[in-house]
């Protein structure tokens, strides 16, 4: 149930915590670097739970709007990268690049904030 608590945000964060604070504590190695691994990973699921829900539809948008039609996510973006490669797209280059930008810009702030000085 979306009411019970803790929520999937919440057990993620739990989860990080055991690992930063009890796990890498106890170990060395190569047992350290993949609990590191893991750490970051459940950072980038945690963020996607939290990002706005709007991000993804908007993308979508975007994309169906520059191709002229809509379908799934995946769809949308395997056609615009062909378009991309094949040239068909030249026409509308500015609409390309300003989503292009966005979406890497989304992706990065999935992966670590970090990366975009200034950014939230």
């Amino acid at each position: 149930m979306a009411s019970d608590r803790p929520d999937a945000a919440e057990l993620l964060d739990a989860i990080r915590e055991f690992l930063e604070n009890d796990v890498m504590a106890a170990t060395e190695g190569r047992v350290q670097f993949h609990t590191r691994v893991a750490i970051n990973g459940l950072n980038m699921v945690t963020r996607e739970l939290r990002m706005d829900p709007t991000v993804a539809a908007e993308e979508r948008k975007r994309v169906a709007a520059i191709l002229g039609h809509d379908g799934t996510p995946a769809d949308l973006e395997r056609e615009l990268a062909a378009r991309i490669r094949d040239g068909s797209l030249d026409a509308s280059q500015d609409d390309v690049r300003a989503h292009v930008r966005e979406a890497v810009r989304n992706k990065l702030l999935l992966a670590n904030p970090d990366y975009l000085p200034g950014d939230e």
